[in-house]
């Protein structure tokens, strides 16, 4: 499973994926710890909600899920339609989060998404 994690600190999981250009990606086997592969820091125009294109950089990586501190509907719709599972949680820690969906934890469910 490879799973790319808003992160605009590269710390902690953030919210709002749609304008998040910050993310951190990982494999992530049961059974194993998460391996961080790759970090991707993307001009403020590539964001998902500025860049609509077919060739946005998150799309060309294999991802099986976006996990994130938040999205809109119109987000995970968009995800979605690439084959990717939007997962929201309001978990901060990215290793407990990751932990968690390794092992099929529920994670705490994220606070409502506002515009």
């Amino acid at each position: 499973m490879r799973i790319a994690v808003t992160s605009q600190n590269f710390k902690t999981i953030t919210g709002h994926a749609g304008k998040s250009r910050r993310f951190l990606i990982y494999e992530l086997e049961p059974g194993r710890e998460p391996v961080e592969v790759e970090r991707l820091d993307l001009p403020k125009d590539r964001s998902l909600h500025d860049d609509h294109g077919p060739d946005h950089p998150l799309y060309q990586r294999q991802l099986t899920a976006i996990l994130t501190g938040g999205a809109g509907g119109p987000f995970v719709q968009r995800m979605n339609r690439e084959g990717i599972e939007v997962i929201t949680t309001s978990e901060t820690d990215i290793a407990a989060a990751l932990r968690a969906i390794a092992s099929d934890e529920a994670l705490p469910p994220a606070a409502p998404h506002e515009h």
